[in-house]
């Protein structure tokens, strides 16, 4: 990790006549990066027949979570089987 130490002021920062100390903070350390896609997650997404309005739902035939033109959000409103 990158360390700086100020010794000495060099810039001033004035609002509204009155001036003001300002800490400057970089971001702590980040966490692990999460699985991509299925590698572990068990959450995949087949999005290749999506259309307008698609309804992602869970295909237990597949195991898969799809967007298709199966379920939309007019077929869950126009009397859809649910």
């Amino acid at each position: 990790m990158t360390s700086v130490n100020i010794t000495t002021q060099k810039n001033t920062v004035t609002v509204n006549g009155e001036t003001s100390v300002v800490t400057i903070t970089t971001a702590g350390p980040q966490g692990p990066q999460g699985p991509a896609g299925d590698a572990g997650s068990g959450f995949s997404l087949d999005s290749t027949n999506k259309v307008n309005g698609s309804v992602i739902y869970y295909d237990s035939s597949s195991a898969t979570f799809k967007a298709d033109t199966t379920t939309t959000k007019l077929t869950l409103v126009n009397g859809g089987n649910f």
